[in-house]
């Protein structure tokens, strides 16, 4: 079965987009052990706590998912989570990151 695109966008209308952009991160050393983390910040302006945050890295993450998350105001946090048994240490790479806000029509269930 082909992927075929619809006429219209199905979210276009349920979120603003606050930011988005490429970034360079050099994700940090995420330590020996199932469960450790790295972390790296940037900045994305207008992004603000409460925001969704969409995050496609550049590089083979090996087994360690990276998400994302406003923490403060203009500021998003790439979480990194080892969930293997040995350290990982991920090259500097391109990270697309995409900031989202619920639009306020859709706020209320």
């Amino acid at each position: 079965m082909a992927i075929q695109k619809a006429g219209l966008m199905q979210f276009q209308d349920l979120f603003e987009v606050v930011g988005a952009g490429a970034f360079t991160v050099d994700m940090a050393n995420a330590a020996t052990g199932s469960g450790t983390f790295a972390v790296a910040s940037v900045t994305v302006p207008g992004a603000a706590l409460g925001d969704m945050v969409l995050v496609g890295p550049g590089v083979d993450v090996v087994d360690a998912p990276i998400v994302g998350h406003v923490t403060a105001a203009n500021t998003v946090e790439l979480v990194l989570l080892n969930n293997t048994a040995g350290a990982v240490n991920l090259a500097s790479a391109k990270y697309n990151v995409v900031v989202l806000r619920l639009r306020e029509s859709y706020s209320v269930i």
